[in-house]
């Protein structure tokens, strides 16, 4: 039976010219990119070619993106660099209801210190913060807000042009979380006014492992760890030569192919939801109709618990997931969801839908064939278990 794999958002495979780039670095370049000898200094030109190619495509200076291990050190260094820098200054952070987990829970463990303040804006019906709330939330003391560009469970995109302009005009630096939506849209820090921008690889056809944080030039960053100074003392630590190479790859790649095929996606995406709609009883779409993600198709099926949709999709050859990946293991409702307004038995009944390049017209096909008898199923087993 052939797999279809739906779940892209989580995580996607390794492009092979990505495999094969990280491969001749294993091979070839062992060398420490800190040491002044030939071999590191082959080591350093890797991650500064690297480098290069990720500030090309987020339109930043190569000094002003930092290797990280992934998106949650993104986050956390973004979050935590800021207000430890600026400590004496401002104690205020302002955040969305609909933040990952590492801005969220960061934002959280910042407050549970007693040196930092936090915010939380709420969200629309559809996910959509207004750039409005954000400047109401603003005040004196504020050090930083952090909007994410685009959620990874409903997809929704955010006004972060227009949210920019407010921070910038009262002075206050901007975090994005943008992990979902850089390589699958334009995100050109050039024409957005935000300061700061985390990056992660896995969602964009690159190694899991890696990620990269743009901090715009002027601001100041506080480093998390101690150690060996490197990327210029922002994120100490010796640099994973490969997995940044398989980076730099992966975004090129990405941008190269984003015009057609984000678009392609976005008709995939847009038969899902049309055919979700038509084809199952009250099924609810979250997150904005329009505005999101070109891969992301997400829904509340009221009377089906999330967790056996999985499931039993799982058994019908398909990959998807309940809410996001990181927390799929939790009984409770996403607290995105909740954040959207939808009762609790209803958030309970979510189901993610993420294509990606290998995904096919005969994909959604299949799946449209075979989810609604599989949620008819398990709504029937629910009305007879109570």
């Amino acid at each position: 039976m052939k797999r279809v794999y739906l779940d892209h958002a989580a995580t996607t495979p390794v492009d092979p010219e990505v495999a094969d780039a990280m491969a001749r670095v294993l091979r070839e370049t062992h060398g420490n990119p800190s040491s002044i000898y030939a071999e590191g200094r082959a080591a350093r030109v890797l991650v500064d070619r690297a480098r290069e190619d990720v500030a090309a495509v987020l339109g930043a200076q190569p000094t002003e993106i930092v290797f990280t291990s992934g998106g949650t050190e993104a986050d956390n260094l973004a979050l935590r660099g800021v207000m430890k820098a600026r400590r004496g200054l401002g104690d205020h952070l302002v955040t969305t209801a609909i933040e990952h987990h590492a801005v969220l829970d960061t934002a959280r463990d910042l407050e549970s210190s007693g040196h930092v303040r936090v915010t939380i804006v709420p969200v629309d019906r559809d996910g959509r913060v207004d750039p409005a709330a954000i400047a109401a939330a603003i005040e004196p003391k504020t050090t930083l807000v952090s909007v994410m560009h685009a959620n990874n469970e409903i997809g929704t995109i955010q006004p972060i042009v227009e949210i920019g302009a407010i921070c910038r005009d009262k002075g206050v630096k901007l975090h994005s979380d943008a992990v979902q939506s850089v390589g699958a849209v334009d995100f050109d820090t050039s024409r957005i006014p935000v300061d700061l921008v985390s990056v992660n690889a896995h969602k964009f056809y690159g190694p899991k492992g890696v990620g990269a944080l743009f901090v715009r030039r002027g601001t100041r960053l506080a480093t998390m760890q101690t150690g060996g100074g490197q990327e210029k003392g922002r994120r100490t630590g010796t640099e994973n030569v490969a997995g940044i190479v398989g980076l730099g790859v992966a975004l090129r790649v990405a941008a190269e192919r984003r015009a057609t095929e984000s678009a392609r996606q976005a008709a995939l995406r847009d038969r899902i939801i049309d055919g979700v709609l038509a084809r199952v009883p009250d099924a609810i779409l979250t997150g904005h109709r329009t505005e999101r993600l070109p891969n992301n198709a997400s829904f509340c099926f009221p009377g089906a618990q999330g967790e056996s949709l999985i499931v039993a999709l799982d058994l019908a050859g398909f990959a998807a997931s309940s809410g996001s990946a990181c927390t799929s293991g939790d009984t409770e409702p996403s607290h995105v969801l909740l954040a959207l307004g939808l009762e609790r038995h209803i958030a309970q009944g979510s189901l993610r839908l993420t294509v990606g390049r290998a995904t096919t017209d005969a994909d959604v096909d299949a799946l449209l064939a075979a989810l609604p008898p599989i949620v008819a199923r398990l709504r029937e087993a629910a009305v007879v278990s109570v």
